[in-house]
Formats: structure tokens, sequence, C-alpha cells
């Protein structure tokens, strides 16, 4: 086990981003439209990355697997985006954000990543409100604000309940801009299967053209990584069926670490599963929190409809248990709090594993019109999923996998330990620790895009020679003979079962040993079940059609083959973690109130995971995780 330079600079933390900026190494103007960099992914990281680094001058090639940059998954965000402007004059600042960030992360993401996130975050909205992103406004025609869960203050700026439908629209926008003038070339429908190394840097892709099957080869001097997390590991998660850990993973079996896999985030407010035939599952933003209020009844055997169910009977048990926070208590709090009550017999509805969000106060209060004006969106989608109106009857949520706080490891640079790759957004680990607050996930992805990577991108390459990079590599011959060689070898299986009902069985080891919460024993056999559906995939799965041609299978054969290896590294990292913190909750590490009982001592540090082979165990390596500026506490939202 060996220590990780994180290559944070020195000074003040106040100051650390601006020094730092200031003794980066500049590539000339006229020399930087000699140099290509490759973008996979257009979410916001990737959009706004490739935008920025267009405008400076690069040449760009952005990448999706979506037939449009448009409609990369940062578009189902829903609720805000965090930034410390303190419009509403209630206590905010920058040291506010950080605070809350690292403390909701529960102290395990590292101080100098978070305290730049928060220093950026008013340059975001600048920027997004010069897009035309429509954010809400006042009366007064002053931007709005609304809470999230963990704050006491009002930092999270929305557009209804489609935030970052509106914010990938202003990024898309900017994409486009430089496609027009021709700095960016967008490959829509492509999927990146390989990492090119060249005398040890990151210097090009495979992709496979999802239309034709046709393989291609790419070269740049720098890659950037921005294609979000691996929730569908679990197979249900908020998270598009097409979402994956393909880019990142292969990635790492190229040498780039994988950090703390381990902090999955559950979400709290999730409509609840139906039945065996879903394929995924729907969020209702965090943002609901701040007028609908969580309950279930007293008595657990009370089965009356809610709406006869009188206050004197109902627990609203997040309002009980955390006076100071109430509803507003972070994800992976309320998550735990749900599944408390459930898993007691508390439970609403036919299976008895949903809570209620119910608005008829804040629809008393403040009138059907204010509710519809802030929600609207989101409980028209309620109303088409379940056929129950939100505006008569409680909503019934319950948690669902959504985001993932861990990801290939970074400095603080965010590039990876391939020289000359870099890992933006969801994608990387830097910023939310072991949970992450509502409304930062968006605030990441723009920050990294559009305000540090144009930085650090540029340091790199500022000392390396504007040389033409050749496809005709042997280094591209070698990856691109793996990559067709490992999509032959799905092809030729032909077994007997679908590619889904794998992902479906590893989907239910993952949730029932490593979901919300995780024990040695649960995890050790979870790791010997994924052994076991990895061994049967390779044996019996059966991927239809050909190679060279549309084959929606085969892409999703590839997906899952990469998962089953993930998801023991997942397992394999929650188990080595003795302690509960965050989204990683182990049943021997809890408090006798049933709440997270971190191992300051032994894991105050992020664990990264080197690639050794297929049948090799990987090592586990750590980076220390020093507080100069916070206290590291027991966290509390009592």
């Amino acid at each position: 086990m060996s220590q990780l330079q994180s290559m944070v600079p020195d000074g003040p933390i106040s100051e650390k981003w601006t020094r730092h900026k200031n003794s980066l190494k500049l590539v000339a103007p006229n020399n930087k439209r000699k140099f290509n960099i490759i973008v996979v992914g257009t979410g916001l990281a990737g959009a706004s990355a490739a935008a920025s680094l267009a405008e400076m001058g690069y040449n760009v090639k952005a990448f999706c697997y979506q037939d449009s940059a448009r409609r990369a998954h940062s578009i189902a965000a829903q609720g805000g985006i965090n930034a410390a402007k303190n419009y509403p004059n209630d206590g905010d600042s920058v040291w506010r954000l950080f605070y809350d960030t690292v403390k909701g992360g529960d102290f395990r993401s590292r101080e100098a990543n978070v305290y730049r996130l928060a220093e950026v975050s008013a340059n975001i909205i600048d920027q997004c409100v010069a897009q035309g992103v429509p954010f809400a406004r006042d009366y007064g025609g002053l931007l709005a604000n609304r809470t999230f869960g963990g704050a006491q203050v009002s930092r999270t700026f929305y557009a209804r309940g489609q935030t970052g439908q509106q914010l990938l629209l202003g990024a898309y926008s900017a994409l486009m801009r430089q496609v027009n003038k021709g700095k960016v070339e967008v490959l829509s429908r492509r999927e990146m299967l390989d990492l090119v190394q060249v005398d040890g840097m990151a210097r090009g892709i495979i992709t496979r053209d999802l239309a034709t099957g046709e393989i291609e080869r790419h070269a740049a001097h720098a890659v950037l990584l921005c294609t979000g997390g691996y929730g569908n590991v679990y197979y249900l998660s908020t998270n598009a069926m097409g979402c994956n850990v393909t880019a990142a993973w292969r990635c790492y079996k190229r040498g780039a670490y994988f950090a703390n896999p381990c902090f999955t985030q559950i979400h709290p407010t999730c409509i609840p599963v139906h039945g065996t035939y879903q394929s995924k599952l729907t969020l209702m933003s965090e943002s609901l929190r701040n007028d609908g209020r969580v309950w279930v009844p007293k008595d657990k055997d009370d089965k009356r409809a809610p709406n006869e169910i009188p206050e004197s009977d109902r627990d609203y048990y997040l309002e009980r248990r955390y006076p100071a926070f109430g509803n507003m208590v972070p994800r992976d709090i309320a998550s735990r709090a749900a599944k408390e009550r459930c898993d007691h017999g508390y439970g609403v509805g036919e299976t008895g594993m949903s809570v209620y969000l119910d608005f008829s106060r804040a629809i008393k209060e403040q009138g059907r019109e204010a509710i519809e004006a802030k929600y609207g969106n989101l409980f028209h989608m309620y109303k088409k999923i379940t056929d129950e109106n939100p505006y008569e009857v409680p909503m019934k949520i319950y948690p669902a996998v959504h985001y993932t706080m861990g990801g290939l490891w970074v400095d603080y640079n965010l590039q990876s330990t391939i020289p000359g790759l870099f890992v933006l957004g969801e994608a990387n680990f830097s910023d939310h620790g072991a949970n992450r607050l509502g409304a930062s996930a968006l605030m990441q992805g723009l920050a990294d895009g559009y305000f540090v990577a144009p930085y650090t991108v540029g340091h790199h390459l500022a000392d390396k020679k504007p040389e033409t990079i050749d496809t005709t590599h042997a280094a591209f011959d070698d990856v691109e003979g793996q990559v067709r060689q490992k999509l032959s070898t799905l092809l030729d299986i032909q077994g007997s079962r679908s590619v889904d009902s794998f992902h479906r069985e590893l989907g239910a080891v993952m949730w029932d040993y490593c979901g919300m919460a995780r024990t040695e024993d649960g995890l050790k056999q979870a790791i010997d079940k994924i052994k076991d559906i990895r061994s049967n995939f390779w044996q019996d799965v059966r991927v239809t059609g050909q190679g060279e041609q549309l084959n929606m299978e085969l892409e999703k054969a590839g997906r899952v083959a990469d998962f089953l290896e993930f998801g023991e590294l997942l397992a394999r990292d929650a188990l080595a973690r003795e302690e509960s913190c965050g989204g990683h909750f182990r049943e021997e590490h809890q408090t006798e109130e049933n709440e997270s009982k971190r191992n300051d001592e032994q894991f105050q540090h992020v664990a990264a995971w080197e690639y050794h082979g297929d049948d090799a165990v990987p090592t586990r390596h750590t980076e220390e995780l020093i507080f100069d500026n916070v206290e590291v506490t027991t966290r509390s939202y009592k």
C-alpha cells in the first residue's frame, strides 16, 4: 500500500487555486491550434470542457454514445445547482458552502478541491445566465434560490424541476458555437471501448460506431473523460439505461487508479419499485422536501388511506429525529431513516417499502398555484407514472441508487495516474467524499469543465511538442486488436441467457449485499456470487446479431461484462473500509442510535485501486486526507 500524491499547492486554502493558476505553464495562443484534444462525454462536464478548450484555440473531438450531444444524462437532473452567492442574504459564503460540502461528504473528500469548487461556484451562475439559462426569478426579477438537504441556507439556483436540462442546453449552445466555427467535431453514436497510450501517456481512444459497428481510431495530445457514474451496476437506479462504467473501467485496466468505488449514493425520494418488469427507477427531486413532509403512520397496523390518518397518528420521523434540519437532512441520512421505518414494519403502500411525501400543508398555506409554479412538471411526471395526483394524496417514495461519489483517482489538476488522461465530473472521485449534497453534481461538472480543466490541461500540454499523433502507431494496432477480440468472443459464446438476465442477477446481489447497509459476511458473499455470475456470463450469454452493424445487444454485453468486473471491486472496497461514513454504512460500525460511526484513525484516506490483471487481486493504495481548515467532528444534523 502506497501513498498517492495529490499535487495540492501550498498556501492558505483561500489562495491555493489563485496561486496555482498563476504558477501553471501556458500554451501560447498561436500554438494551441496545433494541439488536438479528445473529450469523451457531452454532459455538463464534457460539453463545458469541449466548448471552453475550443474557444481557447485547441482542436477538439467530442464523443457521445447518444444520437445528439444534448441527450447526455445531465439532462435528467431536476432540482438545482448550488452556488455561494448569498442572494437571500441568509448568511451563505464560499466558506459555508465549502464546510457544508466537506461535512456532507462525512470528511472523506479532499479539502483543497472542495474549496476550489465552492470558490468558482458563483462564476458558474454568471456564465449560465449569460448563456440564457432560464433560472427561476423572484418577484423583483432577481434570481431565486431554494434550500437543499444538508444546508441551512438557500443557495440552490433552479429552473423548476428541469435544471439539468436547461443547464445542458446552455452548455450545448456553447459547444455548437464551436462546432460552427470548426473548432469542435462532435462524433455521436460512438462508444469509447479503450484507451491508447504512447510512451506512457494517453494519446487516443478506440471507439465503435454504434450505427454501423465500425471500429475507429482517434488520436490526440490529451484525453478528457467526462462519462458520468456507475450507478447502473445495481441494474435498477435513477440513471438512464445507457449509463455505464465502460470508459472509466477500460482506463482502470490501462493503469488509471479507481478511487472509493464503494461510495455510492442512495437518493431518498424516488418512486418505489412496482414489479420485476422495471428496467429503471424514477427520481423525484430532493427540492420537493422543501415543502413536502415525510411521514409514516405511528401504528404499523394502520392501513387507512393517508388522507384519513389524522396528524396525531402520523410520525414525521425526520422532523422528530433531526429537529435542526428536519426534512432537509442529507440524502444518506434521509435514505437510511426511510429504510429503518420500512424494515420495522411502518412502510406504506402495497409492498410496505415506501413512505409518504406530503404536500397538504404547503398547498394549504401557499396555495396550489404556488406549489405548481415550483414543482408542476415533477407532479405531472409522478401522476403519469403512478396514476395518483400528488396535489390530492401524498406521494409514495423510497430510496434508490442515484449518484456515485467514487470514480477514477485524480490529482488537484484533475489528471489521473495516467499522464494526459484527465477525468471530470462524476467520473472522478474528488469533490463529494462519502456522500454528495443535493445540487452539487451540476456544480462540479460545470466547475471542472468551464473553470478548472482549461487551465490544467494547458499546463500539461505546455512542455509537450505539438507533433502529429499518428493512428498508425503500433500502440493503436495492439489496442484495436484487443477490442476486436473481446467483441468477437462475446458474439461467439452463443449461450442460452440474455444479457439483461445477467445484469438483473448482478443488480440483485449488489442491492442486497452492497446497498444501503453492508456487513462483512454479506460483502464476502457478494464477491463470491459476482465471481459465479461472471463465470456463467462468459459461458452462457447469448448475444444476437453481428459486430459490423447496429447491435444494441452487443453494446449491452460489453457494458455488463465490465459491470461484472467492477461490481467485485466495489464490494472489495466496501469490505476493506471498516467504518461507516456517508453512503457507505457498515452495520458493524454504528452508534447506539443507529447513526454512522467513522474510524478516522485508520480510514481518513482515499482508497485507490490498481489493476494487475483479470485474475489478480488489485492493490489498494491510499491518499491521506488532511484537514487543516475544518475540525473533523462527528456529523450531526440534530
